[in-house]
């Protein structure tokens, strides 16, 4: 199976947990928050209201992670990413009207190959995100 193959098959799996955590969808966007991630994307969630996260396989230990999220509606977002145990924790200040964005970039080997969830816990039930997480090659 080829890297985009399985990036695609990873981000419908994203997709199939999101749907599986019960809260509500956000409704129409006024704007793309993070674009697409492209073939190095492991996750891509295009947007999103409120707590909510993500379940994924498919990462590589010998590449760097990088996850990325970005919100916006007045409050904060706190993210964590973990596999058995916490391996980043981070929050994204969410102005009014515009994206703020926060990332954290992980060595290779501190993701191991394999699955990882992340939890997104905003302050406010209207606070919209975006996250990706890529590994990049280069």
């Amino acid at each position: 199976m080829t890297r985009t193959s399985r990036a695609l098959a990873m981000t419908a799996l994203a997709a199939c947990a999101l749907t599986g955590l019960g809260a509500a969808p956000a409704a129409a966007s006024t704007g793309v928050l993070l674009p697409h991630p492209g073939p190095e994307g492991l996750v891509w969630v295009e947007e999103y209201t409120g707590d909510g996260g993500v379940a994924s396989g498919g990462a590589w230990d010998r590449l760097p992670t990088v996850l990325t999220v970005a919100c916006e509606g007045g409050g904060d977002v706190r993210v964590t990413m973990s596999q058995a145990t916490e391996i980043a924790a981070f929050s994204v200040d969410c102005p009014a009207g515009e994206a703020g964005v926060g990332s954290v970039t992980m060595d290779p080997g501190v993701v191991r190959g394999g699955s990882f969830t992340i939890g997104v816990d905003a302050s406010a039930d209207n606070i919209r995100w975006a996250l990706t997480v890529t590994q990049p090659e280069s």
